[in-house]
């Protein structure tokens, strides 16, 4: 076999921190952009990504709802997610915004490295 040129992931925890990926949905491409550059400026995340186009069924009330909205990819460090999180809420516009909260087991050491370094 031939050797790979790619470097093995490794562990988030080998850079002595833990990482997470934090996903919200926003109502609209601009409330994404206002989220994802205030939470990137206050050094809360590394780096947000927007996907737009998701389409969401919830029962909200009672009464079952459809929406679309812009799936948000925040990548932090669990230090930051006692203020993410209330600034999320803060920031959002909805009532009860959905806030999860994904550990990062494994990830490239570059990147990981990055996200360390973006948060300084």
């Amino acid at each position: 076999m031939p050797p790979t040129k790619f470097k093995p992931l490794c562990s988030a925890q080998l850079l002595g921190h833990m990482f997470s990926l934090v996903l919200t949905t926003v109502k609209n491409r601009a409330e994404a952009k206002r989220l994802s550059e205030k939470l990137v400026a206050e050094k809360l995340a590394a780096c947000v990504s927007a996907l737009p186009g998701v389409s969401s069924t919830y029962r909200w009330r009672e009464k079952l709802e459809r929406a679309g909205e812009v799936l948000l990819l925040i990548k932090t460090s669990n230090k930051k997610l006692d203020r993410l999180i209330p600034r999320i809420k803060e920031l959002h516009s909805y009532e009860v915004p959905e806030i999860l909260v994904v550990p990062i087991e494994r990830g490239s050491p570059e990147y990981l490295k990055w996200i360390d370094e973006s948060l300084r």
